[in-house]
């Protein structure tokens, strides 16, 4: 009788992510716990149901492991045949990753199945548990940051994307988080992921970067919309140079109001409303007044007497040495840009 061959190699997070060749990952939880948080890029083929994670793990917890392993079977015996399909679509090499979460009896199971029709499986060690650890790590790391600053409307996220065109390593915040930061940041139409998937998000996006060179990033408080940027990671934001770029008010009114003027006015106005603490009773009135008659330039105005206000305290708190001053007109996002990086270079700032 012909020998099955034993490919499942237990590797740790770290190893896996590092590897030359990318290979596919499965994560085996629940749809419940990947919606939650997943490593990104990869796929779920839920070994049990949500409702069923409950009754084994309940059998579990109340008659024993025996018992429990017994039930999983009864309950995935019918899905086997599915599970490796799935698996062949993922990974038509046969060369997989395997993880549930914390590297126990889900994934081991799934590893055994696979390897079994003739896959390499990966087994990741501690699974989705060892993975947070790993996320929670990148955020403690040091990086050299450059920080994009500049009044509301001034066009900092495009300028960093023009950035990007030029070679410089960059990284979105608000796209990561789903959100433009302000009160009107949703655009009524992003969803935001989840607090554990942007930090995901963001961990990965770390890891890609060269320690060696400047990262450019965007100026932001604590919290983009509903989601937090990592302390550790905040910290080395605010202690980092500032580029602090300026653009005339009425040109940041012009580019507000094409970005937010299109924007529907129950929308805008339900917006404007849960700033009324801060905007004023008697602003908030005059911008809703203003968004009702379709006024887009004056609403603008008025809310960024607020926004403004705020961004000059926030930058009246960092160290002067650490700031740059780049005026720009904001016409050319290429000129824009390039005169960014003129400055900086000149200076000899990294």
């Amino acid at each position: 009788m012909r020998q099955i061959k034993i490919m499942i190699n237990p590797i740790s997070i770290n190893d896996f992510i590092s590897l030359p060749n990318a290979i596919p990952l499965v994560d085996v939880r629940t749809p419940a716990e990947f919606e939650q948080g997943k490593i990104p890029g990869a796929f779920n083929i839920p070994l049990f149901t949500n409702e069923e994670r409950v009754i084994v793990g309940t059998t579990y917890k109340q008659v024993g492991r025996e018992q429990a392993i017994l039930l999983g079977f009864d309950l995935t015996g019918s899905k086997w045949s599915g599970f490796i399909k799935q698996a062949l679509e993922i990974a038509p090499l046969k060369k997989i990753g395997v993880h549930c979460w914390r590297g126990g009896m889900r994934s081991g199971a799934m590893a055994w199945a696979l390897n079994l029709y003739g896959f390499e499986v990966y087994l990741i060690e501690g699974g989705y548990k060892n993975y947070r650890k790993w996320t929670i790590e990148q955020f403690e790391k040091p990086y050299l940051l450059t920080v994009l600053g500049g009044m509301t409307g001034s066009g900092k996220t495009k300028i960093l994307h023009q950035l990007m065109s030029l070679n410089e390593q960059v990284i979105d915040l608000e796209g990561l988080a789903q959100h433009q930061g302000s009160a009107y940041g949703s655009m009524s139409t992003m969803i935001q992921p989840t607090q554990e998937q942007f930090e995901n998000n963001l961990a990965a996006q770390l890891n890609k970067l060269d320690p060696g060179q400047r990262t450019w990033i965007e100026d932001e408080s604590l919290t983009i919309g509903q989601r937090c940027i990592p302390h550790p990671f905040w910290d080395q934001m605010r202690d980092s140079l500032l580029v602090n770029i300026y653009v005339p008010q009425e040109k940041r009114v012009e580019m507000l109001v094409d970005e937010y003027g299109v924007l529907d006015q129950s929308f805008l106005i339900s917006c404007t409303e849960r700033i009324k603490k801060r905007l004023g009773l008697e602003q908030t009135k005059l911008a809703i007044q203003a968004i009702a008659e379709n006024r887009m330039a004056d609403f603008i105005r008025i809310v960024l007497v607020y926004y403004d206000k705020t961004y000059n305290t926030a930058l009246s708190k960092r160290n002067k040495k650490d700031v740059v001053s780049v005026h720009i007109d904001r016409i050319d996002l290429v000129a824009d840009a390039g005169k960014i990086l003129n400055t900086i270079d000149s200076k000899k700032i990294i």
